[in-house]
């Protein structure tokens, strides 16, 4: 169990950590997918105007990988790079938690961190996850409650074949941002290992329950080709029709 984050009375400020150290295999680009174009721009560049969009953030860290010299955009007081990057995403994220403290962020800090091929995420959304968990105990993290079918596949099944269909009624997408303490995230990622694949299961590994934070569907991750061609219609409808709210 980690220690309770609301016992600490001092103010707490809102960083934001990118971890941008990934390859993409499953993208099927010629380089890191982040980098590559949507719309005219990189698609971290996308992700990160989002953030700019939010005053209340002392400052975003990208986490790049060791030797990343393609991040298209300068550092600032607001945006910070560190080529920390680990061979894991959960260990560029607790590398860049780090990074933070060695800057002079504090353990009862609040740290929002986001994927950077979720780069349909809105100033809005983000608002939307500070505002709620802002005087949680916990924390939580964007989802989307789970609207398709979900089946299981009987294990070791070639081909695959149903062995049963899950109730979906209780079940959520994790998107992120995710937002918890630093410190109590530090210690619930070192407790649990590279292997986790977001911060979420590792506070719940701690045993605490994060809160859900409804985002929409339109938060997805760019993870397979066919990904990029959606996320550009997206930017191109939201671009002739200029608001910081998922079209509906």
């Amino acid at each position: 169990m980690i220690d309770s984050p609301a016992k600490n009375p001092s103010p707490a400020r809102l960083w934001a950590v990118i971890p941008c150290a990934g390859s993409g295999s499953r993208a099927a680009t010629a380089g890191p997918k982040q980098y590559q174009p949507i719309c005219g721009r990189p698609m971290v560049e996308h992700t990160l105007r989002a953030f700019a969009g939010v005053p209340r953030l002392q400052s975003t860290l990208v986490v790049l990988a060791p030797g990343d010299k393609a991040f298209p955009l300068p550092q600032t007081a607001a945006l910070w790079t560190a080529d920390c990057g680990g061979a894991s995403r959960a260990q560029s994220v607790l590398n860049g938690l780090h990074w933070l403290l060695a800057k002079g962020a504090h353990a009862s800090d609040w740290v929002l961190v986001h994927d950077a091929a979720r780069c349909l995420i809105t100033t809005e959304l983000i608002n939307r996850l500070i505002d709620a968990c802002a005087n949680d105990a916990v924390g939580g993290l964007l989802a989307h409650q789970l609207a398709d079918t979900l089946k299981q596949q009987r294990a070791q099944s070639a081909p695959a074949r149903v062995a049963a269909t899950v109730d979906r009624s209780d079940k959520w997408l994790a998107q992120t941002p995710q937002m918890f303490r630093l410190g109590a995230l530090i210690q619930a990622l070192q407790q649990v290992g590279p292997g986790v694949t977001d911060e979420a299961s590792a506070m719940e590994a701690a045993g605490v329950e994060p809160l859900l934070v409804e985002a929409g569907s339109l938060n997805f991750k760019v993870t397979y080709p066919e990904d990029f061609l959606l996320a550009q219609a997206v930017l191109e409808r939201r671009a002739s029709t200029p608001t910081d709210k998922d079209p509906a």
